[in-house]
């Protein structure tokens, strides 16, 4: 912090505040200067400069934890063909993983996806803890946790309200704090910017406001990129398995096309990438999304969008199947007509969803994984955690995920949802009964206008 001090060493003067920017003292100068803060006067430059990162301890995450037995079976073998095997084999073990917790349902899903997410939120949180625990400085990690139950208090709570409002009808406890959910939340999350105002120490108030920033920032990456990922659970679970596997099919086929003809650099935060991984991933994913669209589209467990049974307090997934996954006839362009001899095809419109998720998964996806590495570099660290052998940690895996997850959302909501009868039959339940006296009627009314009640249903009134 040169610049710093040379503010509050000389110029303008003695007198003032203290505490103003213009009588910076040297030895919280000092501070910001040991954590790496540096002016940019020093440190400018293309490379990662020892002056411009934080001094990160070494963490577990740069240390090998792969199993024994593996590591008995490959010795001997280079370490690129080494790591090759290793990634394939928890690769394959992964998959199987995600395979079995499809078949357990809706529920499992969602335990997953918030395993995952408070595991993510851990690895980050954790980075940051090791520079702001070497300060002794109070209450991050309590805090980072508390924001991380407030937030998740807010999100979840929203879900129940929208899909179990019949369950929510039944408990009167649940109607208070369905009811007040969102004052609630924000007293909740008020605690604790009340705790973080009182733990500020001074001579490091900019270090604690820079942690304070991380953590939401780690919120906003983590938690609410997950909730997207389970509204996306509830329009059906096939645009949940869809967005996810194209991201892992891509991550695949983009190491193997590397692995094998990568020779050209695709990106330096990454140097390991390759263009012809990058182009061979995009067709790749292009055609396993549209076969697996093909194969999904088929099963109502998969199309039809998770709902809650108040009779048998149990989610179901039965449905008349909407138009999108309805087969439907395609006449083709004439240059491909006369190219292959064919005038129509049969596809399920999903399919042709598909296409526009899988190259958003395959073309701006992969920068969540460049952003999560030049994340890494600034931290001078080589994964987020150990937890997988030869994949680093969940976070590493979960890089893109969230990314598709918010763009899958998004693409929902502005091509393909309409008005959701299961959410708004839940909405009416939880009315008070005048209100839902005055909508039966105003619509009953309307039906009877466009001629769409039977005659005696209209004698009956």
């Amino acid at each position: 912090m040169t610049e710093l001090r040379k503010r509050g060493g000389g110029g303008g003067g003695g007198g003032g505040d203290p505490d103003s920017t213009d009588n910076i003292s040297d030895k919280e100068a000092d501070g910001d200067d040991r954590l790496g803060l540096q002016g940019d006067a020093e440190g400018e430059g293309d490379g990662d400069s020892k002056a411009d990162t934080p001094d990160v301890p070494l963490s577990s995450a740069d240390t090998d934890n792969t199993p024994q037995c593996l590591n008995k079976a490959l010795e001997g073998l280079p370490p690129r063909w080494k790591n090759y095997w290793i990634r394939g084999v928890l690769s394959l073990a992964m998959i199987s993983g995600f395979f079995l917790i499809i078949y357990m349902g809706p529920i499992t899903l969602i335990l997953v996806v918030m395993t995952v997410q408070i595991k993510c939120f851990q690895e980050i949180i954790t980075i940051g803890y090791r520079v702001y625990h070497s300060y002794e400085l109070p209450w991050f990690r309590t805090l980072s946790w508390y924001f991380l139950i407030c937030v998740n208090y807010f999100f979840y709570g929203e879900t129940v309200a929208d899909y179990f409002g019949v369950l929510v009808q039944r408990e009167e406890p649940l109607q208070f704090l369905a009811r007040y959910h969102r004052f609630i939340s924000f007293a909740l999350y008020l605690a604790g910017f009340c705790m973080f105002v009182l733990s500020l120490v001074k001579k490091h108030y900019r270090l604690q406001f820079y942690m304070f920033a991380w953590t939401h920032v780690t919120l906003l990456i983590v938690v609410t990129q997950s909730h997207l990922v389970i509204q996306n659970l509830f329009e059906g679970m096939i645009w949940f398995i869809v967005p996810i596997s194209i991201v892992i099919c891509n991550d695949i086929m983009a190491y193997l096309f590397g692995f094998f003809f990568g020779r050209t650099p695709l990106i330096k935060l990454s140097p390991k990438k390759t263009w012809e991984g990058f182009i061979g991933g995009f067709f790749s994913t292009v055609v396993f999304g549209f076969i697996l669209a093909y194969l999904l589209s088929q099963f109502q467990y998969f199309v039809c969008p998770v709902g809650y049974n108040s009779e048998t307090n149990r989610f179901t997934v039965e449905c008349e199947p909407s138009d999108i996954f309805v087969m439907q006839e395609y006449t083709l362009p004439a240059v491909i007509q006369n190219t292959l001899g064919w005038k129509t095809v049969n596809l399920y419109p999903f399919q042709i969803h598909s296409i526009f998720l899988s190259s958003f998964g395959s073309l701006i996806g992969p920068f969540g994984g460049f952003f999560a590495s030049g994340f890494k570099r600034a931290f001078k660290i080589k994964d987020f955690a150990n937890t997988i052998p030869g994949h680093g940690g969940i976070m590493d895996r979960f890089d893109c995920q969230y990314l598709m997850a918010t763009f899958t959302h998004v693409y929902i909501a502005s091509f393909v949802r309409g008005p959701n009868p299961s959410k708004v039959l839940q909405q009416l339940l939880m009315l008070q009964p005048e209100q839902q006296l005055s909508i039966f009627h105003t619509l009953h009314s309307q039906l009877r206008e466009r001629g769409m009640l039977p005659p005696a249903a209209a004698q009956a009134e």
